[in-house]
């Protein structure tokens, strides 16, 4: 297939219910909260993490991967782009669906045998930039964290009876907004094509609501809400920019105490005036909603006079 033509814009929500979207491993693992505000963000790495896991359940070849020794010490980039890649970056692309999405960077040790025909060892190396991007995501109302004590039942140390303490952050309700792009002139150096594009959607989407990646004890509670993926017509270089600026979360509830989907309504006026003055530059979208989401307006009045399609996954059980 050849490769993506048109350019994309993504929004992509999801909620998480008594869990930890995104510990911070540099402050006790706790949720990422912006002081100043009390929006919790989750960063762009812990999208693409569950994306990839998710396209690995899906039968996909990802890079970027756990790969444990026999003696259980991690496979380094090094090592991965060696055993399993015959160290090309065009082999890297061809199999690897993470890299024609994400892109990569790998600086790596020249063989002792490889000669340059002037002499030297070779170096092997490469770049990509990723065509698909993701920015921080942001929750779309205020939220407090919860810290959890318990006990558990395995003695921690030799010689004692008892379990030790368990110590776990939560946040009670997060309704997250990621906004993202599919760039087709990146996409033409990675060889990306509407199909891995179509691929990664699906991994978005079952990734959050049913991927291994996210039913850990901490990360256990998460639903995907909404999916919007905006098609350009071929030769438009622009487009709306920052789409999950141009959605709010209304609740008759104070912001720490929402707690589901079903609290508020999702407030897509904003965005329904920018795509009003975009529309004769789209050639289509496509959209999944999440159960018990509600929307004003409705998502064929943001998209009036827009062909609305559905991804060719939505209708798998």
């Amino acid at each position: 297939m050849s490769t993506l033509t048109n350019r994309h814009e993504v929004l992509f929500l999801y909620d998480v219910s008594w869990a930890n979207p995104n510990g911070d491993p540099m402050d006790e693992n706790r949720p990422r909260i912006d002081e100043e505000t009390g929006i919790n963000i989750v960063t762009d790495v812990r999208l693409k993490r569950t994306v990839r896991d998710a396209l690995k359940e899906m039968g996909y070849e990802i890079f970027l991967r756990e790969k444990r020794h026999d003696n259980q010490t991690l496979f380094t980039k090094d090592e991965l782009f060696e055993q399993f890649y015959k160290s090309t970056p065009e082999e890297v692309l061809k199999k690897c669906i993470d890299i024609r999405l994400f892109g990569g960077t790998f600086a790596l040790k020249p063989k002792k045998r490889a000669k340059k025909a002037e002499g030297g060892e070779e170096q092997r190396a490469f770049a990509y930039t990723g065509p698909v991007q993701f920015k921080f995501g942001h929750s779309l109302h205020q939220v407090k964290e919860k810290f959890i004590k318990g006990t558990s039942i395995m003695p921690t140390d030799k010689g004692k009876t008892q379990g030790g303490p368990t110590e776990v952050y939560i946040i009670p309700y997060s309704l997250i907004a990621f906004y993202g792009v599919a760039n087709e002139k990146a996409a033409a150096t990675t060889n990306l094509t509407e199909d891995d594009l179509d691929a990664m959607f699906k991994a978005l989407w079952v990734g959050h609501k049913a991927g291994t990646d996210v039913i850990t004890r901490s990360k256990f509670g998460h639903e995907p809400r909404l999916l919007v993926d905006i098609v350009y017509k071929p030769g438009t270089l622009t487009h709306m920019g920052e789409l999950d600026k141009l959605v709010a979360f209304r609740s008759e509830k104070n912001d720490e105490s929402i707690r589901d989907i079903s609290d508020g309504v999702l407030d897509l006026s904003a965005l329904a005036q920018k795509v009003a003055a975009y529309k004769d530059k789209i050639e289509k979208v496509r959209v999944q909603v999440g159960d018990r989401v509600k929307m004003e307006p409705d998502i064929e009045d943001v998209f009036a006079e827009i062909p609305v399609e559905s991804f060719p996954w939505s209708a798998e059980p």
